[in-house]
Parts: C-alpha cells; structure tokens; sequence
C-alpha cells in the first residue's frame, strides 16, 4: 500500500512545482527569475519588472568595478581591463533603459542626462565637478564616448587628453570677446582728435579742385565743337548756292527742272550773325 501512495504523493508534488512555475506572483517563480541568467540582448526581455531588475543587477556591479578601479595599485593592465568593462555595463545600461521605456517604464536615459547636465553646472574652476570628492567614481568625457574612471584617469596617455579638454573649457565664449569690445572699434572716436577731420578736409579740397578743371576742360572743347560746327554749316551753306547756280543754268540750258535746296530759316539766321561778327571784328580790330 505504500507504494502506490508514494506514487500519489510524488504526482502531487510535480503538479504543485508546475503550478507554481507557471504563477509569475509565487514564491518558487520568483526564486527561478533570481537565478535566471540576464539575457545578451534587452529586446530578449518581456517584462518591465524584469527588465528593471535586470537594470539594477547591472548598476550594482557598475558599483562594484568603479569602487575597484579607485585602487591604483592594481597595474595598468588591471585597471584598463575595469575601466573597459565598466564602459561595456554602461552600454548594457543604455539598451535596458531604453528597454524599460518601450515596455512602459521611466525614461531613466532622460534622467540620467538631466543628472549629468546639473552635474557639468556645477563644474569649478579646475574642470572638477563639486560632487567629484563624495562620488571618486564620477568619469570624465574621452574620445568617441569612451569614460574614463577613477585610477584610470592616470594612465599614460589620459592625462594629456583630459589636458587638451580643459584646455577647450577654459576657451574664451562669444560673450566674453563682446565684453572687450569698445566704441572705438566701431570707429565712433575717430573724429575727437582732429587728424581724420583735417585729412578729411585736405582730400576734399583737392577733389574739388580736381572737379573744377575737369569741368572747364569739358566746357572748353564743348565751345570748340560749336565753332567747328557753325563753321561747318556756313561752308556747306556756300557750297550749296553755288551748286544750285550752275545747276539752274544746266537746267536752263538742257530745259530740265532742276531740284532746288532750300536753306531753313535757323541756317540763315546763323550766316547772318557769323556776318555780323566778322564785320565787327574787321571794324575794330
């Protein structure tokens, strides 16, 4: 009777840890989840409070890597191996906040720079944070995102790299060179001490001088162009009363109606004053 009952009993048993398995709320699941290895990738993950667990499991050995890495007697290659798998659970960090975010969660990569922009606004004059003494393990911007912590920031190399970042920090900004800038930049004193006034003065005499002989020169041959152009029409107006008498008397002789040119009333007018002229000039010269 034993035996059969023994059967019972371990049937029993295995329906009970397969319920139990299935309930995500009882005691033996939730033993199970904190023995399940964190999966390689967040996209793995179906549960916010996993995923939230899994966050915290990662913050915690963040924790203990930075209070290692403080040590500096650890040698260069022990403190490169920490200081890279730190940066490596920082990433990890990255993928599950932004994993929780997906599944409903807080934006905890939000949060995170909101710290770390508060953190940079407290910087001191040496570059340091003012909670860089409480918190050793505070990191300091590489190249390419790459962090740099504790013990780390004395390795070979590092320093002149942090040197060239205070270095651009201490950099004058855009407001300090408007501080510097006066009135004279802008030219507005130029004129208090006299000098410019009285080259001003000198070089605008000079152009009106300049001016005045350029426009007598271009009256003088204004005036040239007149007389050679009355001159001109007199001529024409002499050659023209002579070609019309030899031609009216071919015309006459051949009995053909010559084309007379009739000179105008402002040409006559001309001949008649240059006439005038000349008997004026012959008179009292």
């Amino acid at each position: 009777m034993a035996r059969p009952e023994e059967k019972a009993q371990a049937m029993l048993n295995k329906w009970v840890r397969m319920r139990d398995e299935s309930d995500p709320t009882s005691t033996l699941s939730r033993s199970l989840a904190s023995r399940q290895k964190r999966p390689h990738l967040a996209s793995q993950c179906e549960h916010r409070a996993d995923a939230e667990k899994y966050r915290s499991q990662i913050i915690r050995e963040i924790s203990d890597k930075v209070a290692k890495i403080q040590n500096e007697g650890l040698g260069e290659h022990a403190i490169r191996d920490l200081n890279d798998g730190i940066n490596k659970l920082l990433r990890e960090k990255y993928h599950w906040n932004r994993r929780i975010r997906e599944l409903g969660g807080k934006d905890y990569n939000k949060e995170e720079r909101r710290a770390m922009a508060n953190a940079e606004a407290e910087m001191t004059g040496d570059g340091t944070s003012a909670a860089a003494d409480d918190l050793q393990g505070l990191s300091l911007k590489g190249s390419g995102g790459y962090r740099y912590f504790g013990a780390a920031k004395n390795l070979p190399g590092v320093r002149e790299l942090f040197a060239r970042h205070a270095a651009k920090l201490t950099k004058r900004k855009r407001g300090d060179v408007y501080k510097y800038i006066t009135p004279d930049y802008y030219g507005l004193r130029d004129e208090e001490d006299g000098v410019l006034l009285e080259l001003e003065s000198d070089l605008a005499k000079e152009g009106q001088k300049k001016l005045k002989e350029c426009r007598d020169r271009h009256q003088a041959e204004q005036d040239d162009v007149e007389i050679k152009r009355d001159q001109s029409q007199t001529n024409e107006l002499y050659a023209t009363d002579e070609s019309d008498g030899d031609s009216d008397d071919n015309a006459l002789e051949n009995g053909i109606d010559a084309h007379v040119a009739i000179p105008s009333q402002e040409v006559v007018a001309q001949v008649l004053l240059q006439k005038k002229k000349e008997a004026l000039l012959s008179r009292f010269a």
